[in-house]
């Protein structure tokens, strides 16, 4: 599996997140400079729950009423999927149609959440169809809760899933954005953390506060995302990102602000590249760049989980409102949380895997070691404890408001 892209793709692509990460970031810049204009992202549908298809409606005899059929139009991000050398097939989704004889419309379509949003928004808010049955969404950025409360997303059917129930890691159930896992579950995640050398730290490290140490000034790495800028700041003193008060964002701005000195860069996806090369000793950091760059041969490059917590990101599968083919869905989902399915994905993918019993498949019938002994793909109990969730935006207002409060730090 590890070998069969195409040549011309650079590997941290094709094996890790890296690309989706740093078009998910980027969005989050450009929503807050819309913020700063008063300019909402989502093409001004936003709070609007014209549309809904979810109010007062028997979810159990909706489903009891939904054909089997033999399509899926799936939406995603590009390099998510396990695919093969020539780039034109993906081997899990033809595991999958052989399996339940439902033939995939794989659509690579997503480059960013808010982008994505704003078209969807626009055609559920009239009452129709997205021609897709399952999207993918994150529950930090605004839009998921946005789906949700608009109605424009389908309750699931758990009866339906029982791979899930069986196999998913506990730490992916009943999460706090999404009670139950009633209009998702997750499709891939990761850990925001802290990447470092070592060699050239000199020592391990020990906190979050290590981010703040001015023995390591002028080469501190920071995100050039308000989101995870802002929950490092609370991370710092003290506070749960999920549960923090507007008070709390504004004391965490004032701690990062004592940071800002010390940083050497408030970076986009180049920060791994400084880190590889030498300029940063220490930075904010995505579990897959680094576990991307040891197989790439740069070996000194550690992730560090803080005890203080590390923010573990997730993108979910959701079946928006009007969907032709819902049960088709839910058919991959379960599939999708097979240990062999979830395997194959995860030795192609490098992200956290969903499903623990996924591991000695990887080891024994994969046969690679690298992922399935890696603690950035399987993380350990330990590792886990350090998870956090990352902020519930209510609305736009909300997801606003913190921009307005941290942006300030990464632009000045």
């Amino acid at each position: 599996m590890r070998d069969q892209r195409p040549a011309s793709v650079d590997p941290a692509l094709w094996r890790g997140l890296t690309q989706s990460r740093t078009t998910r970031r980027s969005i989050l810049q450009r929503a807050a400079a819309l913020a700063a204009l008063g300019v909402a992202s989502g093409c001004g549908v936003s709070g609007s729950s014209a549309g809904s298809s979810s109010s007062g409606r028997d979810w159990s005899a909706w489903w009891a009423k939904q054909p089997k059929t033999d399509q899926l139009v799936w939406a995603n991000w590009p390099y998510y999927i396990d695919t093969n050398k020539s780039g034109s097939k993906h081997p899990s989704i033809d595991r999958f149609t052989a399996k339940t004889g439902i033939h995939v419309t794989y659509d690579e379509v997503i480059q960013d959440y808010a982008g994505f949003y704003g078209k969807i928004s626009l055609e559920l808010k009239a009452g129709q169809g997205t021609g897709y049955d399952m999207i993918m969404m994150g529950p930090n950025y605004y839009e998921f809760t946005e789906l949700i409360r608009n109605g424009w997303v389908i309750p699931l059917d758990h009866s339906r899933l029982p791979n899930f129930a069986k196999y998913a890691s506990p730490s992916l159930k009943n999460p706090v954005y999404d009670r139950g896992n009633k209009y998702g579950i997750v499709w891939q995640s990761g850990f925001t953390g802290i990447g470092y050398n070592p060699k050239l730290t000199g020592r391990e490290l020990t906190s979050i506060s290590d981010l703040w140490d001015p023995k390591f000034s002028g080469h501190i790495g920071m995100f050039n995302d308000p989101v995870d800028v802002g929950c490092f700041g609370l991370l710092k003193n003290g506070v749960n990102p999920a549960t923090a008060t507007h008070a709390d964002w504004s004391k965490a701005a004032a701690t990062l602000q004592e940071q800002r000195p010390h940083v050497r860069q408030y970076y986009g996806q180049p920060y791994i590249t400084a880190l590889q090369q030498g300029d940063l000793w220490i930075t904010q950091a995505y579990s897959p760049d680094i576990f991307q760059s040891n197989l790439k041969g740069y070996k000194d490059l550690k992730f560090f989980y803080p005890p203080e917590g590390a923010m573990f990101w997730h993108d979910c599968m959701m079946i928006p409102a009007h969907s032709k083919n819902p049960v088709s869905a839910l058919e991959w989902m379960n599939f999708a949380y097979d240990p062999s399915a979830a395997a194959e994905i995860t030795d192609w993918v490098g992200a956290v895997c969903s499903v623990p019993a996924a591991k000695p498949v990887i080891a024994n019938h994969l046969d690679d070691a690298a992922v399935a002994n890696s603690p950035l793909v399987f993380p350990t109990s330990s590792d886990l404890k350090s998870a956090r969730d990352y902020p519930i935006f209510a609305n736009y207002d909300d997801f606003s408001r913190w921009n307005s409060t941290f942006s300030p730090i990464i632009q000045s």
